[in-house]
């Protein structure tokens, strides 16, 4: 675990991320960077403007980290890891497993202090 952690480089992309849901087909003009479906729906996660021009609901704006690391799929312990750095200073984590790197979508506003929490993290891990 220590290896994935002290290799693991945040990198936060640009923009504003929000998480809303439709019934049925990702709306026109909207380009969703995660798609989860649910019985309830199909949550999107997408740019605010996209969701700002489309119409869609949201309350929850994100900053959008990527955990700059292949960690295989069945890796264990590097989600929990993360999400407890972040959470011992009080921010939230929703996190996405893509293929080939982890996601992390964290309060706008605290985007850039999660990065750095992670950087430490890494740092202590090498």
């Amino acid at each position: 675990m220590s290896k994935l952690l002290g290799g693991m480089r945040p990198e936060l992309n640009e923009g504003r991320f929000v998480f809303t849901t439709v019934e049925g087909d990702v709306p026109s003009g909207s380009d969703p960077v995660v798609t989860v479906a649910e019985q309830e729906g199909l949550t999107l996660v997408v740019r605010q403007e996209d969701a700002d021009a489309t119409g869609l609901p949201y309350d929850y704006v994100a900053g959008w980290i990527t955990l700059r690391i292949h960690s295989a799929l069945d890796a264990v312990g590097l989600t929990a890891a993360v999400a407890r750095e972040l959470a011992d200073h009080g921010l939230s984590c929703n996190v996405v497993a893509g293929y080939h790197h982890d996601h992390l979508f964290v309060p706008y506003e605290s985007a850039g202090q999660a990065v750095d929490l992670l950087n430490g993290l890494a740092r202590r891990s090498e």
